[in-house]
């Protein structure tokens, strides 16, 4: 083999007439005749798929003089790793890994926020059909709670204010709706207080909703929004709601 490189570790030139392998035998060694080391490495590092299953490459590069080198010092290449090369193809795991498509996903958030969306709404307006229904009774059942239920609709107030009125109502004309005070202040001067909230006419005709203005001030819901509407100005909505004033002692004090 001494004579196979130069002094200066180059490789010596072929001679013409030289065999195909370019690699010297031994006169008693017959030449290999099956593929070499290198290349059966290689065919089988292919059909393993090393490198695209993240495995170590065992690839045994062949030198151009055929010498086969080693590509681990921990020992020889495990040829049974070829055998079980169909467990690691390189395209399975690839698709066991696509992830969930995230638009799919999206979209399908997207209907059941739209589902619950409605459904609230439904509920909403099922709750408002109800609470007409409830008002229409009772202003069809009339009396002192259908006549503050109907002003509080044609003032388009909430009809949780029905209870503060009442209280008003009460205080001020027990419920009547023809009650005159002629005993007042106002009264001596000529313009008594009428009506279920007990309002002198200037204030009556001042305050009363513009669509029940042709109704006389002893009217029972012309008078109560009249009432309503001068309460909300002078003294606000949370006194409406409370039932009207009340002193230090708690007692009712007319507006």
């Amino acid at each position: 083999m001494a004579g196979h490189r130069s002094p200066r570790g180059a490789r010596a030139p072929r001679t013409a007439g030289s065999t195909g392998t370019g690699r010297h035998q031994a006169a008693h060694r017959p030449a290999p005749t099956g593929p070499s080391l290198g290349t059966t490495v290689v065919a089988t590092t292919a059909a393993v798929g090393a490198v695209a299953t993240g495995a170590f490459t065992a690839i045994v590069p062949a030198m151009e003089d055929g010498t086969a080198t080693s590509a681990a010092a921990d020992g020889p290449f495990d040829a049974g790793l070829a055998s079980n090369s169909t467990a690691f193809d390189a395209v399975a795991p690839a698709a066991s890994m696509v992830p969930v498509e995230l638009a799919a996903q999206a979209e399908s958030v997207e209907d059941h926020v739209a589902r619950v969306v409605q459904a609230a709404d439904l509920a909403k307006l099922h709750a408002e059909q109800a609470e007409q229904q409830r008002i229409a009774g009772i202003i069809e059942r009339g009396g002192l709670d259908g006549w503050i239920a109907e002003a509080l609709q044609i003032l388009d107030l909430p009809q949780s204010l029905a209870p503060g009125v009442k209280r008003i109502v009460l205080k001020e004309s027990n419920g009547n709706p023809r009650a005159i005070n002629n005993w007042d202040a106002n009264a001596r001067r000529g313009t008594p207080s009428q009506g279920l909230m007990q309002t002198i006419p200037t204030t009556y005709r001042h305050y009363v909703h513009p669509d029940l203005k042709n109704r006389p001030i002893t009217d029972p819901v012309a008078n109560i929004t009249a009432g309503i509407r001068y309460m909300i100005e002078h003294y606000g909505m949370s006194t409406v709601k409370s039932g009207g004033r009340s002193n230090s002692a708690g007692n009712y004090v007319g507006y």
